[in-house]
């Protein structure tokens, strides 16, 4: 006999409780961690998860797997229940049961999550039930006209209802999943992704021009005066790249003597420049 079979058999062997029998039980839990009155109270309920969990067998899980999931909620429910409340343990307990299942069925349905606000959890938890309502009226819909009705009713955008009935449509598709059935065909999908990334040859071809154009700099920054390569460095050869007030104080000259000097060290480095590479347009003041 099955593990699930046999929990199941359990769950409907166990009696029923009393509303005293079930604050009893909750009490001796919450005061004296009693854990054989945790044992009874759960196993009186696993009926409630059963039930709960049947509901959500159309997402394609393993219903022993909903039912494990519910009973960690009802769990979760005997440790939070305040008995002084007068609520009925099974009546609490069914909110974190359901919570439990679903918040499972949201990390296992797909690989991509999804739902993760209150609205899309309610979205994606009741658009099969409103597009099957929907769908059995007089009037024929346009999807269009069926997305926005039920965008209405559980209160999202026409474009989440789309969205979500997109994704609820079929399953997730693997990347390494071959494009075709033909024999001996060993294209995957994953090799028709277009990378934005350059090709091996531009990586190599840039590398090689950047390391070029980096020679050819330092060669001609030689020609410039102590100043010039200074104010040259700092102005242009720098990330933030220094103001010309700045560097006439730190200088002890004008800006505008400072930008005389710049001019005429761009003017020489230009000249540097295309001397030694006369065919390539290599700089530009």
């Amino acid at each position: 006999m099955s593990e699930k079979r046999q929990l199941v058999r359990a769950a409907m062997k166990a009696p029923y409780l009393t509303r005293e029998e079930e604050l009893e039980l909750a009490v001796r839990w919450r005061d004296d961690r009693d854990e054989k009155a945790l044992e009874k109270l759960s196993l009186s309920h696993m009926r409630l998860v059963i039930a709960v969990a049947s509901r959500f067998r159309n997402f394609g899980l393993n219903l022993g797997d909903l039912i494990q999931e519910g009973h960690v909620g009802l769990l979760e429910a005997a440790a939070r229940f305040e008995p002084e409340r007068e609520v009925r343990f099974s009546t609490y307990a069914t909110w974190w049961i359901r919570a439990s299942i679903q918040d499972y069925i949201l990390r296992n349905w797909s690989i991509v999550r999804g739902g993760t606000s209150s609205s899309q959890k309610a979205l994606f938890f009741n658009l099969r039930r409103l597009r099957a309502k929907l769908s059995g009226n007089q009037t024929p819909l346009t999807d269009s006209e069926l997305h926005q009705k039920i965008a209405d009713a559980i209160g999202v955008k026409q474009s989440d209802v789309a969205l979500m009935n997109a994704r609820l449509s079929g399953p997730d598709t693997s990347l390494n999943a071959p494009v075709t059935d033909t024999e001996g065909s060993s294209a995957d999908r994953q090799d028709f992704l277009v990378s934005d990334a350059p090709l091996p040859d531009e990586i190599v071809t840039g590398s090689i021009d950047s390391e070029r154009r980096s020679r050819w700099l330092s060669s001609a920054l030689k020609v410039l005066s102590e100043r010039e390569l200074k104010i040259v460095r700092e102005r242009r050869l720098s990330e933030e790249g220094a103001t010309l007030e700045s560097l006439g104080t730190k200088l002890g000259i004008s800006k505008e003597r400072v930008r005389q000097i710049e001019s005429r060290a761009m003017e020489k480095l230009k000249s540097a420049l295309l001397a030694e590479q006369p065919d390539q347009a290599v700089y530009s003041a």
